[in-house]
């Protein structure tokens, strides 16, 4: 699949990739501050942002539609970044295609299985009637219904767009988001994979417990894992300043 994506700044290529619900525009901030040492590659998976929708979604996908847009690009040795869904779509490019990858970094997700816990935001989704809205507020109304942190609303609210006049529509496949959620939540099968990768925990998220870093070390020996104090699941957008700094110390360091 031909992944939409924006390519900005210039030097060594490093690879973005954002999490579930999102798109390549949350990280337009972050992404223009790293683009003034790399070459970035802001990409929308399947199903998600500009990118074309499919009836199926996975990582072995996740990971194939990377390297399509690797090879497209002639892309060499770059870093890939992920966060939350976008880390493990990343761990799986990383294990199935080894050794094109320069470092991996993984922002605040591990590679064991998860439980369902996205209902309430599937619920809030499937609220928003886009037949019968004819505005953001009612959209923002609706979903609130179920989805009650400001912060998510307005994270998940980015998805829509004017299809035509008074008419909204969902950038994401939020159908097929929806089918294939337990795919989203899969572990991601490694042992011994030596790419030299970071994990980022945010101290408030329980993404990645203390109890799972010695998983994480025996799956990729050269892994550290670094954690930003007082944030949450949005690390790079709670403390972007402390994001930046360990991604571009990590990269930096031979």
């Amino acid at each position: 699949m031909k992944l939409h994506f924006k390519k900005i700044g210039s030097g060594e290529p490093l690879m973005i990739i954002h999490g579930l619900f999102g798109s390549s525009d949350n990280w337009g901030m972050l992404g223009k501050k790293f683009a003034e040492k790399f070459t970035v590659y802001l990409i929308d998976l399947r199903n998600h942002g500009r990118s074309p929708h499919s009836p199926v979604m996975n990582y072995e996908l996740m990971a194939d539609d990377l390297h399509e847009l690797i090879l497209d690009q002639g892309i060499k040795n770059p870093v890939l970044l992920g966060h939350s869904m976008g880390g493990k779509a990343a761990l799986q490019f990383n294990e199935k295609y080894k050794n094109l990858l320069k470092k991996l970094i993984v922002a605040d997700i591990g590679i064991k299985s998860y439980p369902m816990h996205h209902d309430i935001i599937l619920k809030g989704l499937k609220n928003v009637n886009l037949e019968s809205i004819s505005s953001r507020k009612e959209a923002a109304e609706s979903l609130s219904e179920f989805v009650k942190e400001f912060g998510v609303q307005q994270f998940l609210l980015k998805n829509l767009y004017w299809i035509e006049k008074k008419k909204l529509a969902w950038r994401m496949n939020l159908d097929v988001i929806a089918q294939n959620i337990q795919e989203v939540l899969t572990e991601i099968k490694t042992e011994n994979n030596l790419t030299k990768t970071l994990f980022i925990r945010g101290e408030l998220s329980n993404y990645i417990l203390e109890e799972d870093i010695s998983e994480i070390r025996k799956a990729l020996p050269n892994s550290i894992v670094s954690t930003i104090k007082n944030v949450g699941h949005w690390l790079h957008a709670e403390n972007p300043i402390e994001f930046y700094k360990i991604v571009t110390t990590f990269i930096s360091e031979e």
